[in-house]
This record gives C-alpha cells, sequence and structure tokens, in this order.
C-alpha cells in the first residue's frame, strides 16, 4: 500500500467515525443499545492507529 492509499483510508475512517459517534449519541438520546457502536468505534480507532503507523514509516 501507498502513501495515498492510506492516507485515503485514514479519511474514509475518520468519517465513519464521526458518523457512527453521531449515531452513538441519538442511540444515547433514545436510551438504545449502545454496544455495538462502541464496539465499532473501538475497532475503528485501532484501525486508525494501525494505518498512522504504517503512514509513520514512510516518513
Amino acid at each position: 500500500m501507498n502513501r495515498e492509499e492510506i492516507e485515503y483510508q485514514i479519511q474514509d475512517l475518520k468519517a465513519d467515525y464521526v458518523r457512527l459517534q453521531q449515531d452513538l449519541e441519538k442511540l444515547e438520546y433514545v436510551k438504545g443499545n449502545l454496544h455495538p457502536l462502541e464496539k465499532q468505534l473501538s475497532e475503528i480507532e485501532h484501525s486508525l492507529k494501525k494505518l498512522y503507523e504504517q503512514l509513520a514509516a514512510f516518513d
């Protein structure tokens, strides 16, 4: 994977993260089941960490 592909994936994951955070806030308001969204957010955080490590390797 090249630098541009990694940066694109990071931007894509950030957009998903923001969308999921908004969904989580809505579910909190209506007292819905938060666990699946919290799990997805955690997985995205983990993926972002790995991508940032790969990106740092290019520098």
